[in-house]
């Protein structure tokens, strides 16, 4: 039994084609499933066509995220195998059943996957040269944190439980990042997350994503999201970054014997020692927060 939970926001033209071929899909796999459309305010004709199509449809009076939205149709969902995915094509339906497949067949033991991830490849998915450069910087702070490897850390097509995954929805992000703050969550818990590879084609109509608006706040949720789950890996990596400008200001003082870079380089010593300072006492609060819970 399968939630399948898709956000909508001005999606007029993608609505049809993208819930038949999911619909499509899921009837070859055979399972009972209900699809869950949650409009997140639009101002086209989606909450229309939404209508006339046998879908349980969620509506928010305006537009609050993509987070917020997936929130709210995982909340709603009936069944706890909840797959998450977009309406506008750009995850490629016929991927669905050979991930179910993966997801079930790790579940008949009592350890399976908590999460199968979709991991994107194709020239859709590099995108424009500024966005494939921010995307390697937060899977470096995210493979960074977690010290596991990472393939694709905000890709909207994935498996998971309902049940896993209620506790972590008030930390997760309501905009663009859900996903983002969703991998944290998981990795820094010490859940077992799988990735697949799965093709990634160009959506219908246009995107809604502001690439420097929400890639900054990307960067904030993960910032969040990292001082929440472990902030000392986050104040870690300042104080190595410290000590190596701290290193090199004073190599500059050996080589040119100016006092200057003799002050500098004791300055930024001791913003190092600061920075791991507050690590660790954030680290130690965090313990027991947990502790106590």
């Amino acid at each position: 039994m399968i939630s399948v939970i898709l956000p909508c926001y001005n999606e007029e033209y993608s609505i049809d084609e993208g819930i038949k071929n999911i619909k499509t899909e899921l009837d070859k796999f055979g399972a009972e499933y209900e699809v869950i459309v949650v409009d997140d305010g639009s101002n086209d004709e989606s909450v229309k066509k939404l209508k006339s199509l046998d879908v349980k449809l969620v509506i928010h009076p305006h537009n609050i995220g993509y987070g917020a939205a997936l929130k709210s149709g995982i909340k709603k969902a009936n069944f706890d195998t909840i797959i998450i995915s977009d309406i506008d094509g750009s995850y490629p339906a016929n991927h669905i059943p050979e991930l179910l497949n993966i997801y079930f067949d790790s579940n008949k033991n009592s350890l399976g996957f908590d999460m199968l991830v979709g991991a994107r490849k194709g020239k859709e998915y590099h995108g424009s040269f500024f966005k494939f450069l921010f995307r390697k910087l937060l899977k470096f702070l995210v493979e960074w944190t977690t010290g596991r490897k990472i393939i694709d850390i905000n890709s909207g097509l994935r498996i998971f439980s309902k049940k896993t995954i209620s506790s972590f929805l008030p930390q997760l992000c309501n905009t663009f990042s859900f996903t983002t703050s969703l991998t944290l969550a998981y990795l820094l818990t010490n859940k077992f997350v799988k990735y697949h590879p799965i093709e990634y084609e160009k959506r219908i109509g246009k995107s809604h994503v502001k690439i420097f608006r929400d890639s900054l706040r990307t960067l904030q949720y993960i910032t969040e999201a990292i001082i929440f789950y472990n902030p000392l890996k986050l104040f870690l990596l300042f104080f190595i970054f410290f000590i190596m400008l701290s290193a090199i200001l004073f190599a500059f003082y050996i080589f040119k014997g100016l006092n200057s870079y003799l002050v500098m380089s004791g300055f930024t010593l001791l913003i190092s020692f600061i920075s791991l300072f507050f690590g660790l006492h954030l680290d130690l609060i965090r313990q027991n927060f947990l502790n106590k819970k």
